[in-house]
């Protein structure tokens, strides 16, 4: 297999890796969460020059702690889709300036896809096919995975992502951003009983509803009018309740539909990527049904690598690469590109 050097930029993290199919001999991550807390948000323009700033000492550290020489890599790669276009040129611009300087192919990689081969980093024993569930702050998908760059985006969000739909509720609650770690920390502490919040559901024109598809932007309301009556009550808000309510109500919906998806599609294996891969209430669920219905695992990635990094997308590089898959220099980046239109990147 190949050894990539793979920069991930796609929004707040400035990552840089050096990988070799699924050994990874260094990982850097610059994470912006202090300097965005402050807006209570990823600010585009921000994100792009801390990445201007970040990136050359990020892949300096990455070279220096992988032992590795210039002549032993195969390969640089970086993200071109989707995520902020700013962000996105800087890791972009990098690698094709690497690439021609130490004259080495250069490949674009889709960040969704190297959510998915993030779960290949610790198990060496996961192969297509298999259902993989994506659930980050800007995507929720299932998506089915049948070969490198082969997939079927078999269900997806009709409006907030999962990790988008924690960030709105911890605004609304006052709690800080980023929202999913602080509302799993509370949770743990809140009875998940405590208020019967909606699970979204999409409506088929012939009836029914939608096996694998997700809405959370009405569960996010339901939670503000919760609020909002307590609040007419005069009573105080039992945040810890409400925390492990939304979250509960989130795993619950995530789970019925991947089991669904994996039940009806003839999947034995569930990876989950992105980084509410992270969240214990959704692992709980998950690990929990797959028993309960006969599946044979569901898989999730090392805590470090469920948020964004570099060393997923050096992975899936890596796989293209040893297949002949290289991106031509004149690669854009795109803000959008479905995960099915993986292969016009190479």
């Amino acid at each position: 297999m190949s050894t990539v050097l793979a920069i991930e930029t796609s929004c707040d993290e400035t990552a840089v890796a050096i990988v070799n199919n699924r050994h990874v001999y260094s990982s850097v991550i610059a994470s912006q969460i202090p300097i965005h807390q402050q807006y209570g948000g990823v600010v585009p323009e921000v994100a792009s020059r801390q990445h201007l700033e970040i990136v050359n000492q990020a892949i300096a550290q990455a070279m220096d702690e992988s032992h590795i020489e210039w002549g032993q890599i195969d390969g640089i790669a970086a993200t071109c889709a989707p995520g902020l276009v700013g962000a996105l040129l800087v890791g972009l611009t990098a690698a094709k300036t690497l690439a021609m300087v130490h004259q080495k192919p250069f490949l674009g990689v889709h960040h969704l896809e190297g959510h998915i081969y993030a779960t290949y980093l610790s198990e060496s024993t996961l192969d297509p096919p298999f259902l993989s569930l994506l659930v980050s702050g800007g995507h929720t998908s299932l998506i089915y995975v049948k070969d490198c760059g082969n997939y079927e985006t078999v269900g997806e969000t009709r409006d907030d992502a999962a990790g988008e739909a924690f960030d709105k509720v911890a605004r609304l609650l006052k709690l800080g951003y980023p929202g999913g770690p602080i509302i799993d920390k509370l949770a743990q502490e809140g009875n998940p009983q405590a208020f019967a919040l909606p699970e979204g559901k999409i409506s088929l024109p012939g009836g029914g509803y939608h096996p694998y598809d997700s809405s959370f932007s009405g569960l996010k309301t339901a939670v503000l009018r919760v609020v909002q009556q307590l609040e007419k009550d005069g009573e105080q808000v039992p945040l810890a309740d409400v925390a492990a309510s939304f979250q509960e109500t989130i795993a619950r919906s995530l789970t019925k539909r991947a089991i669904a998806c994996a039940r009806d599609y003839g999947l034995d294996t569930i990876a989950v990527g992105g980084g509410v891969a992270a969240n214990s209430g959704l692992r709980k669920h998950l690990q929990a049904a797959v028993t309960q219905h006969n599946l044979q695992r569901v898989l999730f990635p090392p805590l470090k690598f469920c948020t964004d990094n570099a060393a997923m997308i050096g992975c899936a590089a890596s796989d293209h690469l040893s297949r002949g898959h290289t991106s031509p220099l004149t690669l854009g980046v795109h803000s959008r590109l479905p995960l099915t239109q993986v292969m016009q990147l190479y």
